[in-house]
């Protein structure tokens, strides 16, 4: 049976089958939910009662899905639910009676991936799942396309840095300095960016700090 209100050991994984964190603070309802994740395919791991510490829950159940059914949405609710999105990402499904924009804004800035405002359909279930799922994956591609980038402007910045001072204290030119560069990197057995790294480390130091 799944764990009914705490976090405990995860059932074993059966083969294919996506694992699933359901939250309701509603018996009944749940108990509906529940049956229609089942007989869709989909394996329980866990059923809380309320997003209290849900992170916890999450890196203890170990689900690739959370499901979350409630009337209305409370900060505490959506505050946890950012806390996860922040610490371990995974798709949050949001059954809501709730359909005013600022409750939907907040769901979708805490990580919500799906939130559907006229409740839960057990006939909707594995497509709501399959949109959720592949919204969230879209996201953290683009997340880590976007971090990449961002990554790779830094090193460039630093690199630049590095041939500048080099340019500046030993008079060389931009391609000079360049290949001093990679030629040091190539024989540190380290990257670009980090022998450029210790090259502003030096230069800073004799200079006291300052350039």
């Amino acid at each position: 049976m799944p764990n009914k209100g705490k976090p405990g050991a995860p059932k074993p994984a059966s083969s294919g089958a996506l694992r699933v964190l359901l939250i309701d603070e509603e018996p009944g309802r749940a108990a509906i939910l529940e049956r229609a994740l089942l007989d869709a395919g989909y394996e329980l791991v866990s059923r809380l009662t309320s997003t209290h510490r849900l992170a916890e829950h999450v890196a203890a159940s170990a689900p690739d899905i959370v499901i979350v059914d409630m009337d209305s949405p409370d900060r505490d609710s959506l505050e946890n639910m950012a806390v996860l999105s922040r610490s371990n990402p995974k798709p949050v499904i949001l059954f809501s009676g709730e359909d005013d924009e600022d409750t939907i804004a907040g769901a979708i800035r805490a990580g919500v991936s799906a939130y559907v405002a006229d409740g839960m359909n057990p006939d909707r279930v594995r497509p709501i799942i399959q949109v959720a799922v592949a919204r969230f994956r879209e996201f953290q591609a683009l997340k880590a396309e976007l971090q990449h980038t961002k990554e790779q402007l830094a090193d460039r910045k630093l690199i630049d840095k590095a041939k500048g001072l080099l340019m500046k204290h030993r008079n060389f030119s931009e391609d000079q300095a360049y290949h001093a560069m990679r030629k040091l990197a190539m024989e540190r057995n380290q990257r670009l960016v980090d022998t450029a790294r210790s090259v502003i480390e030096v230069f800073e130091m004799l200079d006291g700090g300052g350039l």
